[in-house]
């Protein structure tokens, strides 16, 4: 059954807009809190916010509606959403919210869950929190008493700082880095700064003078012309960029060219594979990462296990079949040694350290294969399901039969946008080209 509120990562959609209003806001907490309310002990939500606008008026709302079902409300100000993952584990709160619509302008916002192991929701429990939003609220209210109050952690950023500093392996500092930092006016401007320069690095950061409008604006891991600017113009030896709330990474080497979460990840699998720390035989990648990665890592005598595309269907799949290395290639990287959900602080941390145990440059560290050409087109449409035409269905058909076993062909629709992905890869760059046309054609034809 479709939802009305809840898509691929939780409710987001533009502030004050057709669904994301105050009001919502407050039925979803008092649904959500409800839903989790539960034992004899004071029930506790922690919230954290990137820096729109909207996240103090979304912030007000939710706390309005979990207080009024007896929930405390611990506020925990601007902090990552891997941040609130971890803390809701760490206060042992009975739930996890985060208030960001992530790498989107900042008119856009968001509502995400997490339970109180860290983890996000599940589609069933999402779709039992729209069922109790479309009840009659005056029936979860709770009286007196049982009312929740509401409060302010003033140490939540230091109790994050001290989680991340702890994920660097023991006996290795980043002294004699200069690192360029880009947290994108986002959810990380304090924390990821204060923790590199805590463990040693020179920091130089960007993207740390949030205005509440400027989120994302020309900086941040989907805006790197920045990180890569300033890489070169302080002579630095690294770029990390974060997007709004630092939960995705990409990362620039020293020449100022930007590196991909796959390479990330081939950096990491083979790091933790010859410290004996990889899991599950190989890692876990989606359907948009370069076969130059799948290559690389069976070259490694490892496997790439491949989800749709969304970091939950890649923390899934790590999680049932035992894998503790994953991501995307947009930068979402899940340790799952160290967190519940992606992590861009995190996981440049390991980065850094491989940096430094092999004393090389970025540019040598993080080129483990030559990509496979890739090309992805975005072919918008008005109305309808364009995927179900016939002619689509065939283009799609005669496309893949035109790659065969040389390269691979994806085509999905986007889970928040009226869009089509279309996206080929093969050795021959001009095959690549010619059937993503193709199917672009075939598409443009009934949209």
């Amino acid at each position: 059954m479709a939802r009305r509120f809840f898509g691929t990562d939780g409710i987001r959609g533009l502030a004050n807009g057709d669904k994301l209003t105050p009001e919502l806001a407050m039925k979803v907490g008092m649904a959500a809190g409800t839903k989790f309310v539960r034992g004899e002990h004071r029930n506790r939500v922690v919230i954290g916010k990137d820096t729109r606008r909207s996240g103090y008026m979304l912030e007000s709302a939710l706390a309005a509606g979990f207080t009024a079902v007896g929930m405390d409300v611990y506020f925990l100000g601007p902090m990552p959403t891997p941040a609130v993952a971890m803390l809701t584990r760490s206060l042992r709160a009975d739930l996890g919210v985060m208030i960001s619509a992530s790498h989107n302008p900042y008119d856009d916002n968001g509502i995400k869950f997490f339970r109180p192991d860290g983890y996000k929701l599940s589609d069933e429990v999402e779709a039992e929190i729209e069922r109790l939003i479309e009840e009659d609220t005056s029936k979860l209210l709770a009286h007196g008493m049982n009312i929740g109050r509401a409060h302010r952690d003033e140490a939540a950023s230091t109790r994050y700082i001290e989680y991340a500093k702890r994920t660097l392996p023991r006996g290795i500092d980043l002294s004699g880095l200069r690192v360029v930092i880009d947290c994108a006016n986002g959810a990380a401007y304090k924390v990821a700064p204060v923790a590199l320069w805590e463990l040693g690095a020179e920091v130089i950061a960007i993207g740390d003078e949030p205005n509440g409008y400027n989120i994302n604006y020309k900086v941040g891991s989907t805006a790197p012309e920045a990180v890569s600017a300033k890489v070169k113009e302080v002579r630095a030896d690294i770029g990390i960029a974060l997007d709004g709330d630092a939960d995705r990474v990409i990362i620039v080497d020293e020449k100022g060219n930007v590196v991909d979460g796959d390479q990330f990840m081939a950096v990491i699998a083979q790091s933790w594979f010859e410290r004996e720390m990889l899991l599950g035989g190989g890692i876990v990648a989606t359907i948009m990462s370069n076969l130059g990665l799948e290559r690389y890592i069976t070259g490694l005598g490892l496997t790439l296990e491949r989800t749709q595309v969304g970091d939950r269907y890649v923390l899934e799949a790590m999680r049932l079949k035992g894998f503790n290395v994953g991501g995307e290639q947009s930068g979402h990287i899940i340790l799952s040694d160290f967190t519940t959900t992606g992590d861009g602080l995190v996981a440049a941390l390991q980065l850094l350290s491989v940096l430094k145990q092999y004393d090389r440059p970025v540019s040598e560290i993080c080129h483990r294969f030559e990509k496979v050409p890739q090309l992805l087109r975005n072919v918008r449409f008005r109305a309808g399901k364009p995927l179900d035409d016939k002619s689509v269905k065939q283009a799609i058909r005669d496309a893949e039969e035109s790659l065969g076993t040389s390269g691979r062909l994806v085509v999905r629709a986007s889970g928040t946008e009226p869009v089509i992905r279309v996206m080929g890869e093969a050795d021959d760059a001009g095959l690549v080209e010619s059937v993503v046309s193709q199917v672009e054609a075939a598409i443009l034809q009934v949209a």
